[in-house]
């Protein structure tokens, strides 16, 4: 989790150089120098030489770093994959294989199990893709390539210690290729922070073939960043003719009842429930699907931030509870914007007189109000989205 997104194929180039640079002895190096640091942060010379027996460079890391599915696909590819028919029915028959554990796991973390589930799904498949990697190698890899640097070597700190107090063997500590382990794929340092022993065996144990640990853990995760049992992520609506889409976005956060004041429906045609304050998003601008987006939206995006892994998690998650596929369709392949794109677009927005307040390459507040000024003067409504339909008419 928490990966960003980069141009691969730049990423490849400074995978063959890093590789060659390893084999000449820098890899070996920087693992010497490492050392210290580790040693400073408690970790043993013991646990340290057992963990990096055999460890190696590993440039396929660095060349797929950053280059995550829901960065880079169409979102409506993304969720055709996310929700698929293949995927819902599997989460089905697991809710009801582990209906004993799940409900045991949503008694005493107050998550609710489908969400739980669908989690479990969008990482590993349910376990099947847990991923193969050795984590020692991989996170050393790509603390010592330097681009996140500091990030990856407070993950193999973490890593470290977590071998340290003997919850896994370093021969099993396994992972993906940027570092997530388990069947639900967490970080070094989220597992040190909020893993939980639900088996009561004296290990946090999100490895095993048992996904028990592993699915507590997750539960405890979002329980403690707020989440709000009963309530649900979002609520696909249908917009009035003329909505005013400056009233969009995550920081306007309105009742349903004052949504439904502005004409925003159910897709059932009916009032949202009040399930609490509800922000209204467009991902695919006004030519998609629209949501009112509620607090535990949020919280799932504490696991992942990326929009489409939480739309993802959400409607995976409606799907397995038994609740109906999106009405809306997606625009067909509207995909989102990469980083140096979204920087290109900032520059042009501001070169055209609509400054964006900065050039960063995040679309927030301040480029979604240079957009929909832009959209204005232009006659196209005004939506905010960054779309490359939008870059390629500035450009």
């Amino acid at each position: 989790m928490h990966r960003r997104t980069f141009i691969a194929t730049a990423l490849a180039g400074m995978a063959t150089a890093h590789g060659a640079g390893a084999q000449a002895g820098g890899f070996g190096n920087w693992i010497a120098g490492f050392r210290g640091r580790a040693r400073s942060a408690g970790i043993s010379d013991r646990t340290f030489d057992a963990a990096f027996a055999g460890a190696q460079y590993l440039p396929d890391s660095i060349a797929r770093d950053s280059n995550q599915a829901e960065f880079v696909k169409p979102l409506g590819d993304y969720m055709s994959t996310a929700a698929s028919d293949t995927r819902v029915a599997t989460g089905r028959g697991m809710t009801q294989q582990y209906a004993n554990l799940l409900g045991r796991i949503e008694a005493t973390y107050g998550v609710d199990a489908h969400v739980v589930t669908a989690i479990w799904g969008m990482e590993s498949n349910y376990g099947q893709r847990r991923g193969d990697t050795p984590l020692i190698s991989t996170l050393a890899t790509l603390a010592y390539d330097g681009r996140r640097g500091r990030f990856f070597e407070e993950q193999l700190v973490a890593a470290l210690g977590i071998l340290q107090r003997g919850d896994v063997a370093p021969r099993n500590m396994t992972g993906s290729w940027a570092g997530a382990m388990g069947h639900t794929q967490f970080i070094p340092t989220s597992y040190q922070a909020y893993a939980v022993d639900f088996t009561g065996d004296g290990r946090r144990d999100i490895w095993a073939d048992d996904p028990s640990d592993a699915l507590a853990s997750t539960a405890a995760y979002l329980r403690r960043f707020g989440w709000q049992q009963g309530q649900p992520w979002g609520v696909e609506v249908r917009l009035p003719r003329g909505f005013d889409f400056g009233q969009s976005g995550r920081a306007a956060r309105r009742s349903p009842a004052d949504w439904g004041q502005q004409g925003v429906r159910g897709v059932d045609g009916q009032m949202v429930p009040d399930y609490g304050e509800a922000a209204l998003i467009t991902p695919t601008g006004a030519g998609g699907p629209a949501f009112l987006v509620f607090r535990n939206y949020d919280v799932i995006g504490r696991y992942n931030n990326a929009q489409a892994y939480i739309i993802g998690v959400g409607h995976l998650g409606d799907r397995i509870r038994g609740l109906a596929p999106l009405q809306a369709a997606w625009p067909a392949g509207e995909r989102g914007l990469l980083r140096a794109e979204r920087v290109e677009l900032q520059q042009r927005l501001t070169s055209a007189g609509f400054s964006t307040q900065g050039v960063d390459g995040r679309i927030g507040p301040n480029s979604v109000a240079a957009i929909q000024s832009y959209q204005r003067s232009q006659g196209l409504t005004p939506d905010g989205y960054a779309s490359l339909r939008l870059l390629e008419r500035l450009r």
